[in-house]
């Protein structure tokens, strides 16, 4: 043999396959069952799809963490009265001026403590002085709230206005009602200066109010001033005491961090202030949450994909014994089989990857559009896919071009 390893002893050249012979034998032999070769390639379509479908659909749902993230749950901060629980002597830890000390902080639209009254079971509200009257609403709940409060659950008004801080000072027997309580207590028009009874106590309304951004069981309720709820029913019967604080945006974190002390400084620890979650956390959850889920599942498709294209090609080798034999005797060596081979699987898999990556595209695109969401795909994902179908069809077809380039000519011939 020759000092450059070309050329053997006998003086004969040895065999060589050029690429782009070696393209059109695999060409050739992936178009002789073009069906089947198909269906091979479909178990890396659905793989690589999946894999693109679900860096896509995740990419795309983290993006629209900040748009449902509205600016109405941004610049909501509720506070709640604990004092109960660390000193029983205490009633409502809110002072009288939460209102205006919470008001003063930078950052504050509005704010107000709220609470539900605890009645005797027996009180009803009706629009009569008497319990038994025709317009009466037995199970209506009755809501302490100061006029900051009312205005951070962001009301519309029917008819009407809300009450002041006027009112709030002089603890009016005033209410305001929503259209869901009105209704049963034949309440249509203000014209007429309708009042309502919750028990005895008479409360004349001011205003109808049909929908509100916050808060949603105010519409279900009957609103007073908090002083004429304390003064009529006492700070005792006060339920659950909240501070509904509205934000603007960007200022919740830091309201919530500063309210408690400055509503009472001597006692910080009498209150608990929640903030709107973090939307660059709950986005990174949804992602890695969505990662490990889909992910699994295109592991699964493509591992499915793998054994069929690993299967097809195994197959192939068998029905192909004695075109091997036959190419062995005219000289091919054991690695150009081999390599004609994982050039098959190699194109199967290319081919399903090109295919996925145009599938899970379709797919995320399609789910934005039915969601109104605009589509993301990172263009990595796209460029990477078809390079995972190639590896797979070569991982798969590893197995069975090894085993065809170990088969010997007169062993194939005889086959």
């Amino acid at each position: 043999m020759a000092s450059d390893g070309t050329r053997p002893a006998t003086g004969i050249a040895a065999s060589t396959l050029r690429l782009r012979d070696l393209c059109a034998e695999a060409a050739a032999g992936i178009m002789q069952r073009p069906a089947r070769s198909l269906l091979t390639a479909f178990g890396t379509v659905l793989g690589v799809g999946s894999f693109v479908a679900v860096l896509g659909l995740t990419a795309t749902a983290s993006s629209q963490i900040d748009g449902r993230f509205s600016s109405l749950g941004a610049t909501e901060v509720t506070v709640e009265d604990n004092a109960r629980q660390q000193n029983e002597f205490e009633d409502v830890a809110f002072p009288k001026d939460a209102d205006e000390r919470i008001r003063k902080l930078n950052g504050v639209d509005h704010a107000g403590v709220y609470f539900t009254v605890r009645l005797p079971q027996d009180t009803t509200v009706s629009s009569a002085p008497r319990s038994d009257a025709t317009g009466s609403a037995s199970r209506t709940k009755v809501v302490a709230a100061s006029p900051g409060a009312v205005e951070a659950a962001l009301p519309t008004l029917v008819q009407g206005r809300l009450y002041d801080y006027f009112a709030e000072r002089t603890a009016a027997p005033v209410a305001v009602i929503g259209e869901g309580v009105a209704a049963p207590l034949g309440i249509t028009t203000l014209d007429s200066f309708a009042a309502i009874f919750i028990g005895s106590e008479a409360f004349s309304v001011v205003g109808i109010v049909g929908d509100v951004q916050r808060k949603a069981d105010l519409l279900l309720s009957v609103v007073v001033p908090r002083a004429a709820a304390e003064r009529v029913w006492g700070a005792k019967n006060a339920s659950e005491p909240r501070m509904l604080i509205s934000t603007r945006l960007g200022a919740a974190q830091q309201i919530a961090g500063e309210a408690a002390l400055a509503l009472r400084p001597d006692h910080p620890e009498y209150f608990r202030a929640i903030a709107p979650p973090d939307a660059r956390q709950l986005r990174t959850s949804v992602g890695s949450d969505l990662d490990q889920l889909f992910l699994l599942l295109a592991g699964i498709c493509l591992v499915i994909g793998a054994v069929g294209i690993a299967n097809t090609t195994l197959v192939a080798v068998l029905e192909r014994t004695g075109e091997i034999g036959l190419r062995r005797a005219l000289g091919a060596r054991g690695r150009h089989v081999a390599g004609q081979f994982l050039a098959e699987s190699g194109a199967l898999g290319t081919l399903g990857g090109l295919l996925g990556t145009a599938l899970g595209t379709l797919t995320v695109v399609a789910v934005a559009l039915a969601r109104e969401w605009t589509p993301v795909i990172h263009p990595a994902t796209v460029t990477a896919a078809p390079v995972v179908g190639l590896a797979t069809g070569l991982l798969a077809g590893l197995y069975p071009a090894v085993r065809a380039s170990r088969i010997e000519p007169v062993d194939a011939l005889g086959h």
